[in-house]
């Protein structure tokens, strides 16, 4: 029996040794040729300067007939850099001895953590990789942009208690809510880009007021704080702008997407012109018993609605495009206006009187109806469509003049948010269908382009 023993220990001790003389190091030799890679440039998104960006990956080949190992694998800039990688699972600035097996492949991930007042606006390092076949490297870019940062924390109820002026020097990002105290004014001018971490927003308070001064091709940006650009069409990385009674809106050149409601008004009086709103969980525009008079709306992607109307209120849409093509969730009903006297307010049911009217616009969207109405008996549900493309489901018996037009496709250049140009084809039917008394009162459309003569339905001429 303890010559049996032996004979199995010693068998055991053989059989490790074997395994031990063929770890993988071992095998691994010096490249003979060079790496190949993803690509040879990563270009990282705009980050701000204190927030982590997304994480990035660069992938390695190795096209030889046998397992290298990479002498050196780093970072140009080292500690000072601002960018950070991981290496086979491991983070650092610097790498040495790195196994890559045969034809295959290897992950290095990238991101970005600027310091606070970084001293470069545009961030730019290099991987290197030296092997004995020659030095090459894969390039980091990156563009960084200085932000002024408010946080709500228990300490700090993050509210502007006096009148505020926002410029595009810094972008402005928002941790919780930023609120605006009662009867303060907050004066946002043009380029300014405002930024909201997850469920973040911004709520105007009782009798103050919003001021948002945009112009084309310095827009005013409201979204998540989420930069890569595939968040740029989906909802709810943000909860939205929230006013409260008695405030006061005026918007110009603003965009506001990706948010569950991007904008939502109680009792405000608003004037809201050449903005554009799309990609909300809910509602792009949500106004409880309020008055507001739009020109040159752009609208699109929106689950519930593109623009909803509670309790009524007072409200003039001209020259307007609410196109809603919303496919994120099927349940939702993706309309273009939605319209009501009631307005459920926690248990009660709150009633408001509604005066409505459509000029020269557009509303149409990919679902069968784009308009809905609910009024309650005994309320005042006044409404009126003037030379506007209307998508009218088989059982909305809406009134419409006659130089509107039901169910015809507005043919838009491209309703696909991700590349979106609601812009009309030249054969479009709502091309110079709309009143030029209407246009008169708006003759530019959104873009600036004159629509005196011949002026077509929607925000674009």
């Amino acid at each position: 029996m303890n010559k049996f023993k032996l004979i199995l220990a010693f068998a055991f001790w053989t059989l490790l040794t074997a395994v031990s003389c063929n770890r993988d190091d071992i095998n691994f030799e010096s490249p003979t040729q060079l790496l190949r890679f993803s690509q040879d440039t990563l270009f990282l998104d705009t980050v701000y300067n204190q927030v982590r960006s997304e994480t990035y990956a660069v992938k390695i080949y190795n096209n030889e007939d046998k397992d290298v190992l990479i002498p050196k694998i780093s970072l140009e800039k080292g500690a000072s850099s601002l960018y950070r990688i991981n290496v086979d699972g491991k983070a650092g600035t610097d790498f040495t001895d790195i196994p890559l097996r045969k034809k295959d492949s290897l992950y290095i991930f990238v991101e970005i953590a600027p310091i606070a007042n970084a001293p470069e606006a545009i961030a730019e390092d290099r991987i290197q990789f030296q092997t004995p076949a020659g030095n090459q490297h894969v390039t980091l870019f990156s563009v960084v942009q200085d932000a002024e940062f408010y946080i709500e924390s228990k300490t700090n109820p993050n509210i502007l208690t006096s009148n505020t002026n926002w410029t595009s020097n810094k972008a402005k990002i928002i941790f919780g809510n930023l609120t605006l105290d009662e009867g303060k004014t907050l004066d946002i001018q043009k380029g300014t880009k405002i930024y909201f971490h997850k469920n973040s927003g911004l709520k105007i308070s009782k009798n103050a007021k919003l001021n948002v001064n945009g112009n084309l091709g310095s827009e005013v940006i409201f979204r998540g704080d989420r930069n890569d650009t595939r968040y740029d069409t989906i909802p709810k990385n943000w909860q939205g702008i929230m006013m409260d009674a008695n405030s006061i809106l005026n918007m110009n050149y603003a965009k506001v997407f990706g948010g569950t409601v991007g904008l939502e008004m109680n009792q405000t009086t608003a004037t809201i012109e050449n903005s554009i709103f799309h990609t909300h969980q809910e509602f792009g525009i949500l106004a409880i018993n309020s008055n507001v008079t739009a020109k040159n709306l752009v609208m699109n992607n929106s689950g519930e609605a593109n623009f909803g109307i509670f309790k009524g209120g007072t409200y003039n849409i001209t020259h307007s495009t609410l196109a809603n093509y919303w496919t994120l969730n099927s349940a939702l009903p993706g309309l273009g206006l939605y319209a009501t006297n009631e307005f459920v307010n926690g248990t009660n049911t709150e009633q408001g009187a509604l005066t409505l009217n459509v000029r020269n616009s557009i509303i149409y969207t990919g679902n069968d109806n784009g308009v809905l109405f609910k009024p309650t008996t005994g309320q005042t549900f006044n409404y009126s469509f003037q030379n506007s493309l209307l998508k009218l489901g088989s059982t909305s018996n809406y009134t419409i003049d006659a130089g509107s037009i039901k169910n015809e496709d507005p043919k838009f250049q491209n309703y696909f948010t991700h590349n979106m140009n609601l812009r009309l084809k030249d054969d479009s039917p709502a091309k110079g269908k709309g009143n030029t008394g209407v246009a008169a009162t708006v003759p530019f459309d959104i873009v600036k382009v004159s629509r005196t003569a011949n002026p077509s339905m929607g925000a674009y001429q």
